[in-house]
C-alpha cells in the first residue's frame, strides 16, 4: 500500500513474519547503493498486533509501471535485466541468507505434483529430466532476486528501472533469476539475455528447468477464464522453452 509519496507499507497476504528478522530489512540497504536498478528500502518495522497477526514494514517508495513485455522493447529490457542480474551476481554474499536458488532436485516433489495435473505437451518431463541431470551450482552461493517476472520490474519511459518485491531474495544457485530469459517471450530476447550474462549452460540448462516447472504450475493451477494473463504468459514461457 503507497504511504504517502514516498513509502510503501508492505504486509504478508498470508504467513508473513513472526519474528522482527527479516531478510528485507537486513539486506535491502546494503544491496541498494550496489546494483543497478533501484529497489525499495525498508525504513521502519511494524509490530504484530490483534488486527494483523505479522511483522510488517515501511520502504520507500521506487516510481514506475508495470508493463506486459509486448508493450516494451524485448531486446532492450533484456540488456537491463541481465546487466542487473550481472551486477547482483558479483556482489559479495558472505553472511547472505539462503534464498530461492535451492538445487533443482529439491523442487522434483512439486513438480511432479503439478505434472500429474497438467494436460499439455509431454515434452515438459525430458526438458525436466535434462534440467536434473545438468551439473549442479559448484561455484560459492551467489545473490538473486529470485522471482524476476514482469509484476517485479518497474518501467519509466519504457526503460526498466527498478525491481520490487524481495521476498524470495538470498544466496544460491544463481539459475532461479537466470530463468528471465525466457520470460521476455522472444528467441531473440532470450538470445541477447544470454549474450549479455554470458551463462554455462549447465546454468542454462537448470534455468530452462526452473521456467518449465513454473509454467507447469502455473498451466495446472490456473485457467485461461480465472487469470488469463498469468495463464498467457506461460503458455508463452513453456512454448519458447520447448522450441529449443
Amino acid at each position: 500500500f503507497r504511504l504517502g509519496h514516498n513509502y510503501a507499507v508492505r504486509l504478508a497476504r498470508r504467513n508473513g513474519p513472526t519474528t522482527p528478522e527479516s531478510r528485507e530489512f537486513a539486506w535491502l540497504p546494503k544491496l541498494a547503493p550496489l546494483v543497478p536498478l533501484e529497489i525499495p528500502v525498508p525504513v521502519a518495522l511494524g509490530r504484530p498486533n490483534s488486527d494483523y497477526p505479522w511483522f510488517w514494514s515501511i520502504h520507500t517508495w521506487v516510481e514506475g509501471e508495470t508493463v506486459p513485455v509486448g508493450e516494451m522493447d524485448a531486446i532492450q529490457a533484456a540488456r537491463d535485466l541481465a546487466g542487473f542480474v550481472a551486477v547482483l551476481q558479483q556482489i559479495d554474499s558472505s553472511g547472505g541468507p539462503p534464498g530461492r536458488g535451492i538445487p533443482l532436485a529439491e523442487r522434483d516433489e512439486e513438480f511432479r505434483y503439478w505434472l500429474a495435473r497438467f494436460d499439455g505437451d509431454a515434452a515438459v518431463s525430458e526438458v525436466w529430466e535434462e534440467a536434473l541431470a545438468a551439473p549442479p551450482w559448484s561455484g560459492p552461493p551467489v545473490w538473486h532476486h529470485g522471482d524476476l517476472d514482469m509484476r517485479n520490474w518497474l518501467v519509466r519511459n519504457t526503460r526498466i528501472t527498478g525491481v520490487i518485491d524481495w521476498g524470495t531474495m538470498g544466496v544460491g544457485d544463481p539459475a532461479c533469476d537466470v530463468m528471465v530469459a525466457w520470460k521476455l517471450h522472444s528467441p531473440e530476447a532470450r538470445d541477447e539475455f544470454r549474450r549479455c550474462l554470458p551463462t554455462d549452460d549447465a546454468t542454462w540448462a537448470r534455468a530452462r528447468g526452473w521456467v518449465v516447472s513454473q509454467a507447469v504450475a502455473i498451466l495446472a493451477y490456473y485457467t485461461p477464464e480465472n487469470n488469463p494473463v498469468l495463464y498467457r504468459e506461460a503458455e508463452s514461457w513453456l512454448d519458447l522453452a520447448l522450441s529449443e
